[in-house]
This record gives structure tokens, C-alpha cells and sequence, in this order.
């Protein structure tokens, strides 16, 4: 970034798309919001929930966000505010995530073995394979092309990780209308994953 270049300059060139643009703003919030992630997540939760992919998901969720001309911001510290704001959602999701009672950290139970050696968990953990992702991809996809277009927004900001409060405030929709869409939703896409 030129030292003469604004704020303004800056998101301008970010809203059309501007790679360079992207850098300068990762370049200037990564570290902070890796840290900020860190302290959401216990040791057990960091072994499961890697702070770094948590920022890597809230820049993407902005940049397509900001992209889309869904958010405004007005100066550095108003977008490190929303970087913020974004991240601490996503850790909360992960954490909700990680504590349902199937998948609880505090039920599970640490195998005897030497200090030195990585808990048997960690070697079953994996991210999911390429062609897992592409399913799943494809099925959101699905999901999203046979749904009404007013449907569309509250799918959208579902999977970005919105609650139904959040949601129907941005659409103008009841809570309960978006609520029970998105019981409908979650009900196509179980069907489609089990197909």
C-alpha cells in the first residue's frame, strides 16, 4: 500500500475485488486476530480447532461479505471492530461445535502412554477429504439452487454462521418464519447427505 493511499482507497480497491488490497488488510489484522483466537480456545480445543483456520474463515467471510457490498465499515478501527467481531463468532461456533454431546472434549477420556506421545486422538483427526468437501459442496450448492430465491439470503447467512435473531433482522423476516426455514433447510440437506 502507498503511503498515500486512505482507507477509502484502500476498500475501494478491495470491494472490486483487488488482490492486493486483500493482503494489506490480512497483512494488518492477522496477527492480532490469531492471537485473539488463541485465548478463545483451552489446550483441548486447540487440538481440535486450529486458531489460524478460524481467522482464515472470518477474512474469507468478510472479503466475500464486503465483496458482495453486504458490510460497511468507515475506518480501520471500524474494521478491526467487525474482523473482531467475526472472528469471536466463529470461535464461539467452533467451541458450540466441539462441546455437543457427541462430540464433547470433556467426555473423552486420555489413553495411558509416555508423556512424549501425541494422544490417540490426534492421529484419528483429520480435515475432510477433497472428495468429501466437493460432496458436501455440491449438495449446499443443490440445496441453495432448488430453494425460492427469498429462501437464499437466510441459507447464505446460515452457513456463515448467523444466528436466527441476526438473520431475521438483516432479511426482515419473523425470527419464528426464519427459525422454521431453517428447520426446513437443515432437513433437505440431511436428506441430501444421506443419499
Amino acid at each position: 500500500m502507498a503511503a498515500s493511499e486512505s482507507f477509502a482507497e484502500v476498500m475501494a480497491r478491495l470491494r472490486t475485488g483487488d488482490q492486493a488490497a486483500a493482503a494489506e488488510v490480512f497483512r494488518r489484522f492477522v496477527d492480532r486476530l490469531v492471537r485473539l483466537a488463541k485465548r478463545r480456545f483451552n489446550a483441548d480445543m486447540r487440538r481440535r480447532v486450529d486458531p489460524e483456520d478460524v481467522v482464515q474463515s472470518a477474512f474469507k467471510s468478510f472479503f466475500l461479505r464486503y465483496g458482495a457490498g453486504k458490510l460497511a465499515v468507515r475506518d480501520w478501527g471500524n474494521l478491526w471492530g467487525l474482523l473482531t467481531v467475526i472472528t469471536l463468532r466463529k470461535c464461539c461456533d467452533h467451541v458450540q461445535f466441539h462441546r455437543a454431546d457427541c462430540r464433547d472434549l470433556q467426555r473423552e477420556v486420555a489413553q495411558p502412554g509416555s508423556p512424549d506421545q501425541a494422544p490417540w486422538w490426534e492421529a484419528m483427526a483429520r480435515d475432510p477429504m477433497p472428495e468429501e468437501a466437493a460432496v458436501l459442496a455440491e449438495i449446499v450448492e443443490q440445496v441453495m439452487r432448488e430453494s425460492p430465491e427469498h429462501e437464499r439470503p437466510i441459507l447464505e447467512l446460515s452457513l456463515q454462521g448467523y444466528t436466527a435473531q441476526e438473520i431475521s433482522q438483516r432479511v426482515g423476516r419473523a425470527e419464528r418464519s426464519v427459525r422454521r426455514l431453517r428447520g426446513q433447510l437443515r432437513k433437505r440437506l440431511e436428506r441430501l447427505l444421506e443419499t
